[in-house]
C-alpha cells in the first residue's frame, strides 16, 4: 500500500495547473482560429486537434502508470461543457462538478488535473494562464537524441497544485511533441523525462497514448480513450 500511495503522489505532483473554478478548457470555445501569425503554442494545440475541441461533449480514458512491478490506474468520464467528472478506481467511484470544488473533492480534482494534463497536454499550452514561454531550435532531445525544437513552459509562483513548475517540450516539423522533461520548481535538471509515443486520433482530437523513460522502469499510457462530440 505504501508503494502504491508514493505512486500516487507522484503521479498528483506532475501537475501545474491552475487551480480556480473558472473553466478555462470551455472559454472562447466558438471562437475561430486565425491561419496567420500562430505562435508555436498554437501551432502545436492544432497539430493535435485544437480546431475540433470546441465540439466535444464527453471524453473518457483511464489513466494507467507501471514503475517497477507496480501498477495503478484511475478511469475518468467527463464533460468539458458542463464539469461534471467522475472517476472510478480500484477503490471508489467518485462524481462532482468542477464548478463546486470543496474539501470533499479537492483530491478528486487534482488527480483529474493531473492526468487530463497528460491526455492533453498540447490543448494545455492554449489553456494555461499565467505561464512563461521560450523557445530554442537544435536542441538534442534528452531520450532519442534526435535534434528537436524546443517549446519551454514555466508556472507562476502563485496559484495552481504545484506552482513554479517547468516544462521543456521537444517538437519535431509537424509540431508533434515527441519528447518532455518535467522540471519540478524549474529546477535546472528534470524530475522525469519520458518519451510521446502511439499517437491515435479520437474523433478528431490526436492523442499520445503511451510514454516512457530512458530506463524502462516507468510507462505511462492511457486506455478506454473515446471522444464523443
Amino acid at each position: 500500500m505504501k508503494n502504491i500511495l508514493l505512486l500516487i503522489l507522484f503521479t498528483v505532483s506532475l501537475v501545474s495547473c491552475k487551480n480556480n473554478n473558472k473553466s478555462t478548457e470551455n472559454v472562447n470555445q466558438n471562437q475561430s482560429i486565425s491561419i496567420g501569425n500562430l505562435s508555436t503554442a498554437e501551432k502545436i494545440a492544432n497539430a493535435s486537434g485544437y480546431k475540433n475541441w470546441k465540439d466535444v461533449s464527453e471524453i473518457a480514458f483511464t489513466f494507467n502508470v507501471n514503475r517497477g512491478d507496480n501498477h495503478f490506474y484511475r478511469a475518468w468520464t467527463w464533460n468539458p461543457k458542463s464539469g461534471d467528472v467522475t472517476m472510478t478506481s480500484a477503490n471508489d467511484t467518485i462524481s462532482y462538478n468542477r464548478s463546486q470544488l470543496d474539501s470533499l473533492n479537492f483530491e478528486t480534482d487534482a488527480a483529474f488535473i493531473n492526468d487530463k494534463y497528460w491526455l492533453l497536454t498540447p490543448f494545455q499550452l492554449k489553456w494555461d494562464e499565467n505561464i512563461t514561454i521560450s523557445e530554442k531550435k537544435n536542441i538534442v532531445a534528452p531520450i532519442s537524441k534526435d535534434t528537436l525544437k524546443q517549446i519551454t513552459i514555466v508556472y507562476g509562483s502563485e496559484g495552481g497544485y504545484t506552482p513554479g513548475d517547468a516544462y521543456d517540450f521537444f517538437y519535431d516539423e509537424d509540431f508533434k511533441i515527441r519528447e518532455w522533461n518535467y522540471r519540478k520548481g524549474n529546477a535546472d535538471t528534470p524530475s522525469l523525462s519520458t518519451t510521446w509515443e502511439d499517437y491515435e486520433n479520437f474523433n478528431g482530437i490526436e492523442i499520445a497514448k503511451t510514454y516512457k523513460d530512458s530506463t524502462g522502469g516507468f510507462k505511462l499510457y492511457f486506455t478506454d480513450i473515446s471522444v464523443k462530440k
